[in-house]
């Protein structure tokens, strides 16, 4: 029987997908990086059974992190971390941020994002779906700059 990842595992694990098919001279493409998301996505983890213990979030928009405007897709997953006695302690966040140098088309688009959770009743399946239209116009591309981290929140 395999073993389920536990939340440690979520960064090294999305690396791993991220690498699925790739060379080292092969640029990730965001078709590579929403696919290698999505078996991410699949994949479940050692976390409390509770509604929000394990987020998936798509989000998108026209952002100056790094000093200079850039369209941003963020796929991230959120994992509940729960202390000794059982109560919510902080979150985890794994990313893989794509970005995009502007254009009218992909500015015209705003801000978007959208969450889902697994326990909580919903179609994992539906939703991806769902986020990949949204993703139609960068599908043929491949970012100007990706980074996969993770944070605490």
């Amino acid at each position: 029987m395999h073993d389920t990842p536990r939340v440690e595992e979520a960064l090294d694990l999305l690396r791993g997908e991220l690498e699925v098919g790739r060379s080292a001279k092969t640029e990730l493409t965001t078709r590579a990086a929403w696919l290698a998301f999505m078996r991410f996505g699949r994949q479940r983890f050692a976390t409390t059974p509770t509604p929000d213990s394990d987020g998936l979030l798509f989000q998108y928009g026209t952002y100056a992190f790094s000093g200079r405007p850039m369209f941003t897709v963020d796929l991230a997953r959120q994992f509940d971390i729960i202390d000794d006695d059982g109560e919510h302690d902080h979150y985890v966040q794994v990313h893989c941020e794509l970005r995009y140098e502007c254009e009218p088309a992909l500015d015209a688009l705003g801000g978007f994002n959208s969450w889902f959770f697994h326990d909580a009743d919903a179609d994992l399946d539906e939703w991806l779906a769902d986020m990949e239209v949204h993703l139609e116009l960068l599908l043929v591309h491949g970012p100007s700059e990706a980074d996969v981290y993770e944070e605490s929140v």
